[in-house]
């Protein structure tokens, strides 16, 4: 899948508190070469807030959702046009609105 993306001229970005998420002894030397691949964007106090008015305008807990909405966060300040692949498409679409696409996994 990076290869296509690669071949597309897309730019995969992610949240670097993503990695903490997807993180697991087995996984680590596939997720490290994955990491060499793609953008990671910091998660700094700025994107925290509005990550934190992204909960509130969705209606969402941080405790649950964060993650969610750091993601949601790093994609909406992307130049556009962006997609977001996850497997909470339901989450991402309360987060995101129809501002970015969200693409089912």
């Amino acid at each position: 899948m990076l290869q296509v993306f690669h071949d597309m001229g897309a730019v995969l970005v992610i949240g670097a508190n993503a990695i903490v998420e997807v993180s697991h002894l087995r996984t680590m030397p596939r997720l490290n070469w994955a990491l060499s691949r793609v953008k990671v964007e910091p998660v700094t106090e700025q994107a925290a807030k509005a990550a934190a008015e992204l909960l509130k305008g969705a209606g969402l807990h941080g405790h649950k959702y964060a993650i969610d909405a750091t993601v949601a966060e790093v994609a909406l300040r992307q130049p556009k046009p962006v997609a977001i692949l996850t497997s909470d498409s339901d989450d991402m679409t309360k987060l995101c609105g129809n501002k970015v696409r969200i693409v089912p996994l």
